[in-house]
């Protein structure tokens, strides 16, 4: 079923600002209801599945809370290096570790993506792969000083100046932003 996109109501359970543009990009101005719920992995959690249960919970939680008959999207990203989960760093010198375990090495982009609504629960999760440059230590020292390792995933934005330690990616470039288009529009059930 086709949804009619100018009645679609949707409520992003997120404040993240990325999020909220790559929504903006299918065409769609949602609600937007942070969940702020618990978000620390569960013992011996695997980073897919952990994306996947918090991207489930937000809209959950927003779903519940608004009694809501919208569609209540919630998602959640984390960069995966080896199986350790690498959320949004604290300070400056847990960026600084994330940053340097992630130079020169591949990782995984998970995010995990649900739509819950009227009689209706479904997610996924999308994986990227991004490869970084070598870090030199005059590079993370002028990335750290620029402060925009705070509140990310891996402590880097591929869509600003962490960009620059990229050497290459495979896969769903939204997703590594933090909401994989394609798939957020299946889920909605946008042109399908």
């Amino acid at each position: 079923m086709v949804a009619d996109q100018q009645n679609l109501h949707v409520v992003l359970a997120s404040r993240s600002p990325r999020r909220i543009e790559l929504i903006a990009q299918l065409g769609i101005t949602a609600d937007v209801v942070p969940a702020d719920i618990d978000e620390t992995p569960l013992t011996g959690e695997e980073p897919a599945q952990y994306v996947k249960r918090l991207a489930s919970s937000k809209a959950r939680a927003v779903q519940e809370r608004l009694a809501t008959d919208a569609l209540v999207l919630g998602a959640d990203t984390t960069v995966d290096l080896d199986g350790v989960i690498f959320g949004q760093p604290v300070d400056e010198t847990e960026a600084r570790r994330m940053l340097k375990a992630l130079s020169a090495r591949t990782h995984r982009v998970h995010t995990g993506v649900a739509v819950i609504g009227p009689e209706r629960s479904e997610s996924l999760v999308v994986t990227s792969m991004v490869t970084f440059e070598p870090v030199t230590d005059a590079l993370l020292d002028w990335y750290i000083g620029t402060g925009e390792w705070q509140g990310k995933a891996g402590s880097y934005a591929i869509q600003g100046l962490g960009g620059t330690l990229v050497a290459s990616t495979r896969g769903s470039m939204s997703n590594i932003i933090g909401l994989p288009l394609q798939e957020t529009a299946r889920l909605l059930g946008l042109g399908c």
